[in-house]
């Protein structure tokens, strides 16, 4: 059969070159006799592909020497609990609301301190990402959390909040190497590799050295202590070995397109196609302002529950799948990370035409 464009919001596309690389790799890598998914992470071989795959990530995304670069298991959803214990020193943290993702790591904080909800855009079912030009940040918070890009709702910060000094924390899973960041902007960024890197299971932090020490919560956990990680390499126990494999060879593949400000420009391309289809069409509108459109995922309606499922349905069987919005929104969503190639976008557009004539 051949391959479907695959818009699923994560578990995501990956590049096709990359899944061959891996293919042809499966039963003998690098003259090892042994596939790395049966290789010991303390043999040479893996501890170079671990130590390649950060340098290559350090180079893609400018990482500066006094920040550690962390692969660890347990997903995005993990760190909800682990950044709290890490870094909760006054026991205050402040939250930006922008959809599901960032309310859970908010309720997820309140079990260890005092988590405050300075902004949020639930009013408009997080359509839009508040102003973060002056907020109310607590004289005392240890840090300010922000969720980047919103997966399930189609937004983005294009400017940072202003933090008034303190600690920034950002999950970035969702436009993770989407394009280039300001490290230093960032007391820790972090993600989910499942939706712009590789297989689900493994999850990146990075995270400024000063941040990490001994003195953190009493109830954390031996395995969610940043230290313990940061001083082991990431090998303190198995870690995900495999799905960091996969992500080493994407950061190659991300380095063979010509870096972030080349996939920048790309994923501008390939959101551009789409969102000028929403803003002309008669049938179908996308649900997020303008100015706070995602490059990653891209919501959209008819405005008839029928009319979406049917539209649903007939993409999928012409080879356009996991088009499905998220259970809490509805509708559609077209997610279009970086391994999905500009065809992929294209086709779906003439589609999307095509079922409007019919439906018009």
């Amino acid at each position: 059969m051949a391959r479907v464009y695959n818009f699923s919001a994560g578990p995501a596309v990956l590049p096709e070159e990359v899944l061959r690389e891996a293919a042809a790799e499966m039963l003998d890598y690098n003259g090892t006799g042994m596939s790395v998914m049966e290789m010991s992470h303390r043999s040479k071989p893996y501890q170079r592909i671990i130590d390649e795959a950060e340098a290559d990530l350090r180079e893609l995304m400018n990482i500066p020497a006094n920040y550690k670069v962390l692969f660890l298991q347990g997903g995005a959803s993990q760190q909800f609990a682990a950044i709290p214990m890490n870094l909760m020193k006054n026991k205050v943290a402040d939250y930006i609301i922008t959809g599901q993702w960032a309310k859970k790591a908010y309720e997820e904080a309140k079990k260890y301190g005092t988590a405050n909800a300075i902004a949020s855009s639930a009013d408009q079912t997080f359509s839009y990402i508040p102003d973060c030009s002056d907020l109310p940040i607590s004289e005392n918070a240890d840090y300010v959390y922000i969720c980047e890009n919103n997966t399930i709702y189609g937004t983005k910060f294009k400017q940072l909040p202003n933090t008034k000094g303190k600690v920034l924390v950002s999950d970035v899973s969702s436009c993770f190497l989407s394009e280039p960041v300001d490290v230093t902007k960032y007391g820790i960024l972090y993600g989910g590799v499942q939706k712009n890197i590789g297989p689900a299971g493994v999850v990146i932090v990075i995270i400024r050295e000063d941040l990490i020490s001994d003195d953190v919560l009493p109830c954390t956990p031996t395995m969610l202590k940043y230290k313990i990680h940061a001083d082991n390499g990431s090998l303190y126990n198995t870690p995900p070995a495999y799905g960091i494999y996969i992500c080493g060879k994407v950061f190659k593949w991300l380095k063979k397109q010509g870096g972030l400000e080349a996939m920048k420009a790309y994923n501008e391309k390939k959101a551009a196609i789409l969102y000028d289809f929403l803003d002309r069409s008669k049938l179908f509108k996308g649900t997020v302002r303008k100015e706070d459109r995602s490059l990653m995922n891209v919501p959209f309606v008819t405005g008839r529950e029928e009319l979406d499922a049917e539209f649903i349905k007939a993409a999928t069987e012409a080879g356009f799948v996991n088009l499905k919005g998220h259970r809490t929104v509805g509708g559609m969503r077209a997610s279009i990370y970086n391994a999905m190639p500009i065809e992929g976008v294209k086709k779906l557009v003439a589609f999307m035409e095509e079922f409007e004539k019919q439906h018009s």
